[in-house]
Formats: structure tokens, C-alpha cells, sequence
């Protein structure tokens, strides 16, 4: 069974690829409500186009946004880093890992071009 939402797009991912195929489907199934990433054809809750005025519950767009797989599970076990607005546990086990995977090496492939510098400091996750 495919995945697509209304026709619109598909998951990315080659399926020759299991674990990363198979958190590219979890992502959609389970956190493309409120996270956008086009790897796993997840648009998120924040409209298309909208810039600003963002709701407490739209998700980081992972197009634009790059994440470490350590990160991924931190987040993934305690509901986000910030406001407990993510449900804790979303995936688990074995799910959680391929679902980290994925996002390790499908984020921040659109994040605009830094000139070859890095922010300094860490995460600025708390």
C-alpha cells in the first residue's frame, strides 16, 4: 500500500532502504500534523505560503531544519524540547529509530546556504 496524501505526493524514500523507508512512513503516519517534511510527504499544520504569526502547535519544518538522530529520539521520548506539546513516546522501540534515522538524513535539505559557517554555541535546546 502506497502512501500519498490526496493524490498530492508520495514518500520519498526508496523502499530498498527498509529502515529508512519505513520511519519516512511512520513520520507521515504520526507526525505530519504538525511537522512539514517533503521526504515523507508531510505538510505539517501551518499553512502553505504562511510566514509568521505561527500557532504554538506548528511543528519545526524539517525541510528547513537540519537534526541529529540523538536529538530526534530526545525529542521523540519527551514530547519535544520545549511546552510538552508533542505527545511523549509517539513511536517507540525499534519505530523510534527508523524514525530518527529518517530525519537525520532527510532534514535541513532545503535550509537556506550559510556560507560554509555554523552558529556558534550548541542547540539552544533546553
Amino acid at each position: 500500500m502506497g502512501l500519498a496524501g490526496c493524490g498530492q505526493g508520495k514518500i520519498e524514500v526508496p523502499k530498498q532502504d527498509a529502515a529508512l523507508h519505513h520511519g519516512a512512513e511512520l513520520f507521515y503516519e504520526r507526525c505530519s500534523g504538525c511537522h512539514t517534511l517533503d521526504a515523507a510527504n508531510a505538510r505539517g499544520s501551518r499553512p502553505a505560503g504562511k510566514v509568521g504569526g505561527s500557532e504554538r502547535t506548528d511543528g519545526p519544518n524539517f525541510n528547513i531544519r537540519k537534526e541529529n538522530r540523538d536529538d530526534v529520539l530526545f525529542a521523540i521520548r519527551n514530547g519535544g524540547f520545549s511546552g510538552a506539546i508533542m505527545p511523549a513516546n509517539v513511536v517507540v522501540g525499534r519505530d523510534a529509530q527508523d524514525v530518527a534515522l529518517f530525519v537525520e538524513r532527510y532534514a535541513g535539505q532545503k535550509a537556506p546556504s550559510t556560507g560554509g559557517t555554523r552558529p556558534s554555541g550548541g542547540s539552544g535546546r533546553k
